[in-house]
């Protein structure tokens, strides 16, 4: 998650005193997000204590005879209370919506909409630098005076004008996350009896050439390899390497240690074994990337299955990759399969042959001549 966020990496909260009108904008705005296609989160932080159970409830009775957590559930939902040392990590648990709406938290560095009261009891906060990162000011029709503060200014009913302006938030953040390159040529190529990376079906080798198609569409391109390979690839491809430091966990190991040093970064992973991979089909995975989401991937042929080895990964995909393999699952199309991804239908679905053996990569070759130049 990048390093300024709290919660998750896209997150707004709404702040002010008890009646400014905190609940009411943030149900407006999470209405309008979900129609817009959005998969939101809400965190509602409250000053004054809550109880979820009544006393001489069944889940209170656990609680007081020294059960943490408790669940509880019916048909349609279900709760998790938990206090103490055991409380719920907010941030875990809204990371598969791609929004977070914060109500409350004023005087956390959070970015925020500040909600100013009739009164105005909130400004002397402001004025005092008590409550940071505020983006503007939400006023209930009275904006005199507070065009001092150099802040844009918003009517809380004009929810048209405040909806763009939190999306546009949104959408800066996501374009600031840099897209790496990463080429996946560490594995042993046992199946095809020689080094796949250093396989030329087009002139260069296949190193060469797919770190040329990443580096057309993003910011550095590094190769991914076992630490004893470092040397002859990078000379080979004048290309930055990253040696696995999750050994033994095929892709998944390569994608981690490239996530563990450019963390803040997404990573378009590119398997060197697609020898039909060309810059349309790059092109097409990248207009199509959904940042707010775990990933963007290709479906693989007929099989309606992601294809996990063509895909880019957010910075957000780490943690749950992470957890996954604590859990004994280094596959990444389970991980593709189980989180909230964006699929794309490959234009050309050639395109994603993977030429693991012999018998592949000389029907690669034909597949060469039958679509002739590109």
């Amino acid at each position: 998650m990048p390093h300024d966020t709290m919660f998750h990496p896209f997150e707004i909260a709404l702040c002010g005193l008890s009646g400014s009108g905190k609940t009411t904008l943030i149900e407006k705005l999470i209405q309008r997000f979900c129609e817009d296609g959005f998969k939101v989160a809400a965190f509602k932080h409250g000053c004054h204590r809550f109880e979820i159970d009544r006393e001489g409830k069944d889940s209170a009775r656990f609680t007081k005879a020294g059960a943490a957590p408790v669940l509880i559930a019916d048909r349609e939902k279900e709760a998790l209370i938990s206090q103490g040392s055991d409380r719920r990590d907010i941030a875990g648990s809204t990371l598969s919506a791609d929004l977070l709406f914060i109500e409350g938290l004023k005087e956390l560095p959070i970015p925020k909409l500040l909600m100013v009261d009739r009164q105005r009891a909130v400004l002397p906060m402001l004025e005092n630098d008590a409550i940071p990162q505020v983006l503007a000011l939400v006023h209930d029709g009275n904006a005199s005076g507070l065009e001092r503060f150099s802040l844009p200014l918003f009517h809380r009913n004009d929810l048209p004008a405040i909806g763009i302006f939190v999306e546009k938030r949104f959408r800066k953040h996501a374009e600031a996350v840099p897209l790496h390159g990463l080429v996946l040529a560490g594995g042993q190529s046992s199946r095809m009896g020689c080094d796949k990376a250093t396989l030329s079906y087009h002139g260069a080798n296949q190193l060469e050439r797919t770190a040329a198609l990443l580096g057309g569409v993003c910011d550095e391109v590094f190769i991914s390899c076992r630490a004893e390979q470092i040397e002859s690839y990078a000379t080979s491809a004048g290309v930055k390497a990253i040696a696995d430091s999750y050994l033994d966990m095929g892709p998944l190991g390569g994608l981690l240690s490239a996530q563990r040093q450019r963390p803040d970064a997404a990573w378009l992973v590119a398997a060197c074994d697609f020898p039909l991979l060309d810059e349309a089909a790059i092109a097409t995975l990248t207009k199509a990337r959904n940042p707010f989401r775990f990933a963007t991937a290709f479906l693989s042929g007929d099989r309606d299955r992601p294809e996990p080895l063509l895909t880019i990964y957010e910075p957000k995909s780490r943690r749950r990759l992470l957890e996954a393999h604590a859990s004994g699952n280094n596959s990444l199309r389970s991980f593709l399969c189980s989180n909230r991804v964006l699929l794309v239908e490959p234009h050309d679905p050639s395109a994603l042959f993977n030429a693991n053996d012999p018998d592949a990569f000389d029907k690669a070759r034909q597949m060469m001549k039958n679509r002739g130049p590109r």
